[in-house]
């Protein structure tokens, strides 16, 4: 139990002087934009991004209902995991590209390395469910006895 507060005192210690950095490396401008910023993310999470998982669950849960699709869902569900969670990371780079003061702070075509990252991630899920399905396939047949052609 001591080291649980004595924890909670260093997180809120921790949490304070973080705090204190940022209003003291902030102007007071910026202090008042940074609670909108942060509101607006909220809200297009809750809005947007929530609505949109929800809804490509439901789809997902509808298409694997079908007959042997339900093994192949966790490849699907992956995939589809590692497409969102790059496509969110990459969100800055893409928006910010090319914009500022310095035009050498992101000199890089974010774009095309993005939708190759994101072509790379699909070609690689579509080959694990063509893999899984061709061993679903081979397994089907070894226990049904058809092995060796007789």
């Amino acid at each position: 139990m001591k080291a649980r507060i004595l924890f909670g005192v260093l997180g809120v210690g921790v949490g304070l002087w973080g705090l204190w950095l940022l209003v003291g490396a902030l102007s007071v401008d910026a202090l008042v934009r940074l609670p909108l910023w942060l509101g607006g993310a909220v809200l297009v999470d809750d809005f947007v991004l929530v609505p949109l998982t929800l809804a490509a669950g439901w789809v997902l849960a509808r298409w694997s209902t079908g007959p042997g699709r339900h093994r192949t869902i966790n490849a699907v569900r992956a995939t589809g995991l590692y497409v969102g969670v790059t496509t969110l990371i990459a969100i800055p780079l893409l928006i910010r590209q090319g914009k500022g003061v310095n035009p050498t702070v992101l000199p890089r075509d974010y774009l095309r390395d993005w939708l190759l990252l994101e072509a790379t991630i699909v070609a690689t899920g579509v080959l694990v469910v063509i893999a899984g399905q061709r061993l679903m396939l081979r397994r089907s047949r070894a226990s049904s006895g058809d092995i060796g052609g007789r």
